[in-house]
């Protein structure tokens, strides 16, 4: 049995999926189901890219470690975990790149790559993207930001270890242009002029200025470049260099790497770099994909353009939108994403064509035949050769399409042939053949040649619909061995005599106006259930006059200095510049929500002509002003902080 190995990138576990999260792994999720429908015993895999700096930094954020930042999105509600579920992802593996035996693999690859010469130590002096975890000359920056998401680069100096990449230029140009390696073939030219001919130059593989990361155990203050650890878990995952799996040597590898074009670069060259230099055969394909683009950009929860996948599945079913994503953009290229044209190709498709193909063929043949067709059939070649003509090459069609990459194109052939069933639906009226009872042989005939069409196209469209095909199947009473590879060849394997069993409309038809005002209430329902839980402090109804409310004094003030008070839990000591020339102690009791040496350098706001008080036996000239409120139960206080350019002592007014 020919084995077959497949993959998505390891994602970067955000915070906020969208669907074009969903996008690359539904299109690998389909063609790993048609590979299992050819027979091939499938290896497909996914997971999460869980190190890095900016990981590091949104756990801190969070008030978190960064593995209890990473667990909640990858197996927490609505996580990756769920998302994968919720999409009918049927990935044999997942791997988190804080697995121990991952950790562990990566260790040994960068010892052994080091043993050789192929990793040496230096210092790195260069521009660096925290978002993309890119490193960049100066020469490759785009109106000096990222060449890649166009973020502004930071200048990053520190000790380092670098990657020979430069030794492996000329091998990685022969790989590109000479093989098929890289596909579609325009990525190749985006390859070769952007980095391979203005010269490879060696890659920097750790880092010392954050921690989180596969530290580097015979020189532990490095942890190995995100990169690097990622790259390798394709073959970690089968168990290279750990214990955990064998699938390695027993034939899955090489495999087939699907992956977004934003990080082609580093698949196509830095990926077989890293093989080569490990004597390791290097992946059958890297297919870079396109993006989908909402608005003329590419989605990003940074730029609020997010469409959440949870929505639309809840709100148009999980096959539709699978369907969606594969028929409707070309996978090599860029899509334009709109919930409009999502509506429609469900209209289109699979209401009008596949849905009413099937209702209608099952209806009419539980009403002229009670459900199961009679043996007596009567064929007429000039009537019913073109449909069949049709069916029975429809597979080596769809084959082509799909071993090329182009799952759009496979569902255009597929959707050929069930536009000319409802075609041929019309051409015999099978509801003027039921009125004569000598066309009762035909009109068999006919509804037979029509479960068979959708037959042959409901097993060829079970990798993108596998649900709603067991559906179909069931409904025009297909069998399991007529759902195989084989049979959806072969003309005729559905029994003459089949029994079909109504069911309900496999796909209903869209109202526009309605279907996109019940998304736009649901989408208003997530973002009002994903705000803080917030009460807020009764108004005082209580007026003050005028005259009354300018006699307190509200200045601008510096914090000089801040310390906790001895014996108090909560009150913290300042040391203020008024502006005045003295300095102003004002004691406040938000220990709680801040740490003393934070508040040290910030401009707050306080009253200045209250008058003292003893706090602790300390006095308090005035008091900091702050907003209170409470969240899920919780108080929270915020101090008021303004513009560091304000001089200490400026009057509110």
């Amino acid at each position: 049995m020919e084995k077959y190995y497949i993959t998505t990138p390891i994602y970067y576990p955000s915070d906020k999926l969208h669907i074009g999260h969903t996008y690359c792994t539904v299109a690998t999720d389909t063609f790993a189901r048609y590979k299992r429908l050819q027979g091939c015993d499938v290896m497909f895999l996914t997971g999460t890219d869980e190190h890095g700096q900016k990981i590091e930094d949104k756990a801190r954020e969070a008030g978190v470690s960064p593995k209890e930042f990473v667990d909640k999105i990858v197996e927490g509600p609505r996580g990756v975990l769920d998302l994968w579920k919720l999409m009918n992802i049927s990935n044999d593996r997942f791997i988190r790149t804080t697995d121990d035996y991952h950790v562990q693999s990566i260790q040994r690859i960068f010892k052994r790559m080091f043993d050789k010469g192929d990793i040496y130590k230096g210092t790195y002096k260069g521009k660096y993207c925290k978002p993309c975890e890119s490193f960049w000359t100066e020469s490759q920056l785009k109106d000096g930001c990222c060449p890649d998401c166009g973020r502004p680069v930071e200048d990053a100096e520190e000790e380092a270890y670098f990657f020979r990449l430069s030794k492996y230029a000329d091998r990685i140009r022969d790989l590109l242009e000479n093989t098929d390696f890289l596909q579609p073939r325009s990525r190749v030219n985006e390859m070769v002029k952007n980095f391979i001919d203005p010269g490879l130059e060696d890659l920097c593989v750790s880092r010392t200025s954050f921690d989180w990361g596969v530290p580097i155990d015979f020189d532990p203050k490095h942890v190995a470049y995100v990169w690097m650890d990622a790259l390798f878990n394709y073959i970690t995952a089968l168990g290279y260099e750990n214990s955990r799996y064998d699938d390695y040597e027993k034939g899955y590898w090489p495999g087939v790497n699907i992956v977004g074009k934003e990080i082609v670069r580093f698949h196509s060259i830095i990926w077989p770099a890293f093989l080569m230099s490990l004597d390791e055969p290097l992946p059958k394909h890297v297919f870079g994909h396109g993006w989908l683009l909402l608005d003329g950009g590419k989605m990003s929860k940074s730029k609020g353009n997010v469409v959440d996948p949870y929505i639309l599945a809840e709100q148009f079913g999980v096959d539709a939108l699978r369907f969606f994503l594969m028929r409707t953009f070309p996978f090599g290229s860029d899509g334009n994403f709109s919930t409009e044209l999502l509506i429609q190709t469900i209209n289109t498709d699979l209401a009008n064509d596949l849905g009413n193909l099937v209702s209608r063929t099952t209806a009419m043949v539980d009403k002229y035949f009670g459900s199961t067709l009679p043996a007596d059939q009567r064929y007429q070649a000039e009537m019913d050769d073109n449909l069949k003509g049709m069916v029975s090459g429809l597979r080596d069609k769809y084959q082509a399409a799909m071993d090329s990459f182009a799952p759009h194109k496979a569902l255009e052939e597929v959707f050929r042939v069930v536009q000319r069933a409802n075609k041929y639906i019309d051409e015999n009226a099978p509801w003027a053949l039921a009125k004569n009872p000598e066309e009762l042989p035909r009109l068999a005939c006919v509804l037979y040649h029509l479960l068979e069409a959708t037959r042959v196209c409901g097993v060829l469209l079970t990798p993108f619909m596998p649900d709603s095909c067991e559906k179909l199947f069931a409904q025009i009473g297909a069998e399991a061995e007529v759902r195989t590879w084989d049979s959806g060849a072969r003309w005729g394997a559905l029994p003459k005599t089949v029994t079909v069993r109504r069911g309900e409309n496999l796909f209903p038809r869209l109202d526009m106006d309605k279907a996109l005002d019940a998304l736009e209430a649901a989408e208003a329902a997530a973002k009002k259930a994903d705000l803080p839980e917030i009460e807020l402090e009764p108004q005082l109804e209580e007026k003050v006059d005028f005259d009354t409310f300018c006699k307190s004094d509200f200045r601008a003030v510096k914090v000089k200095a801040c310390e906790a008070v001895k014996k108090s839990e909560k009150l913290l000591r300042f040391t203020l510049d008024d502006g005045t020339g003295t300095d102003r102690q004002i004691l406040s009791g938000i220990h709680k929500w801040y740490e003393p040496e934070d508040l040290v350098g910030k401009t707050l706001i306080a009253i200045v002509n209250l008058p003292p008080r003893k706090m602790m036996g300390l006095e308090s000239c005035g008091m900091l002003i702050s907003a209170v409120h409470t969240e899920k139960g919780e108080e929270c206080l915020h101090l008021l902080m303004v513009d560091d350019s304000i001089p200490a002592g400026a009057k509110l007014c």
